[in-house]
């Protein structure tokens, strides 16, 4: 199906109407997986014509996927990972693990960004970054697409060197599934039980009555404070 290429509409109203210059496109990957990290990569492009192609990361297949990857390091101003390990996940909550892995790819970048461009509709950076969330960005924002393509090749090769290197992770095919659900990935589960990878506080585990006990549940920052008496916070 045809695609209408991504822009730098976005970019360029946050040019006209803030005082923005140095603009990076936000992307995750990994929220849905129940082993690996979520990994964020922020992306400055500029206002140059993008690579042939360039898109959200789904719409594009493994092979032209890895290559666009390559040409996009060379061609974006600067970029950058982020990562949040499946125990600050379980530690966590996705969002605030989303925004952990956010600020250490942001951090990273060479220059702090003038403003930031999330994908989706959930601010989930927030203060004091200047954010501007657009549903869909990974389509229609260049610099969005930029980073859905870098962070899903960088995690998936990731997920695939741990999926090929300790022998207790060989049999969960990361190498094939990144870390999300596949028959493969839920008949090791079921044989041998989640690894240090895996994500403890995830429902999956509800399925798997010989690892159920396991299973971590993670007390709200809310409830936590309710129980010392006092507030208590994450300091990203």
């Amino acid at each position: 199906m045809p695609y209408e290429p991504p822009t730098h509409t976005v970019e360029r109203s946050l040019r006209a109407t803030t005082e923005a210059r140095i603009i990076a496109g936000v992307d995750e990957v990994g929220r849905g997986a129940w082993a690996g990290p979520v990994t964020v990569c922020a992306a400055v492009t500029g206002l140059r014509r993008p690579p042939a192609g360039l898109t959200d990361s789904k719409l594009i297949s493994p092979k032209r996927r890895t290559e666009l990857a390559d040409e996009l390091e060379k061609w974006v101003t600067s970029h950058a990972l982020g990562h949040a390990s499946p125990e600050e996940i379980d530690a966590l909550g996705m969002t605030a693990a989303l925004r952990l892995a956010a600020v250490r790819a942001l951090e990273a970048l060479p220059v702090r960004p003038d403003a930031v461009i999330l994908d989706g509709k959930h601010d989930y950076l927030g203060g004091p970054w200047l954010v501007r969330t657009v549903i869909k960005g990974d389509q229609s924002c260049v610099s969005v697409a930029a980073a859905s393509v870098l962070a899903k090749v960088r995690r998936d090769a990731m997920m695939a060197e741990l999926g090929a290197g300790a022998e207790e992770y060989v049999p969960y095919a990361f190498g094939a599934n990144a870390g999300y659900p596949s028959p493969v990935h839920r008949a090791a589960l079921e044989e041998w039980g989640p690894t240090p990878q895996h994500r403890l506080s995830w429902a999956y585990l509800d399925a798997l009555p010989r690892w159920r006990h396991l299973k971590k549940v993670r007390v709200s920052v809310e409830a936590a404070a309710m129980e010392s008496g006092g507030q208590l916070g994450f300091d990203f």
